[in-house]
Formats: structure tokens, C-alpha cells, sequence
């Protein structure tokens, strides 16, 4: 299993990182960049998202298998709901 760092300033750097990537974000709201400004806010927002999945939610330092079971078990639930609503709104007369 791989070592994972658990120090209090471990987590305060990756708050800061956080804080930094918000701030990024709401000043790129502020620029107009055509096209590209939601591709951007998605970016920053996945980096974000990778991060608290790594290190708040300790995935960095799981077991792979399970790691593995989770990423498949939420990949199946997206792909039911997705197929669910499709479903509801092929099937809908629309007039």
C-alpha cells in the first residue's frame, strides 16, 4: 500500500491550491474569452475535483482493487441514469 502524507500543512497547501483554482476560476468569468470560457471553468473545476478525490477522500493512498470497484460501480450508475432519462425522453409525444 502506498504511503500517503497526513501532516495538518500537507492539507492546508492543498486548501491554498483550492483556493487559488476558485479564484482562477472567478476571474476567468470576468474574461471574455468566447467559446473557450466553459472549457476553462470545466478544466479548473476537474483539476479541483481530482484533487479532493486524491487527497481529502484518501484515494491516493487505497487499495487498487477497490479503487477500481467504485470507478466501475459509479461509471454503471451514470450509465443507468443516463439510459433511464434517454429512455423517458424518447418515449414522450411531444405535440
Amino acid at each position: 500500500m502506498a504511503e500517503h502524507s497526513s501532516s495538518v500543512g500537507f492539507y492546508i497547501l492543498i486548501f491554498a491550491i483550492l483556493l487559488v483554482l476558485t479564484a482562477t476560476t472567478v476571474g476567468a468569468a470576468f474574461i471574455n474569452l468566447g467559446p473557450l470560457n466553459p472549457i476553462l471553468a470545466l478544466g479548473i473545476a476537474t483539476v479541483k475535483a481530482l484533487l479532493v478525490v486524491l487527497f481529502f477522500m484518501h484515494v491516493k493512498g487505497a487499495s487498487e482493487k477497490m479503487t477500481k470497484v467504485v470507478i466501475l460501480a459509479g461509471l454503471f450508475w451514470l450509465l443507468l441514469l443516463l439510459g433511464l432519462t434517454l429512455a423517458d425522453y424518447g418515449t414522450r409525444l411531444w405535440s
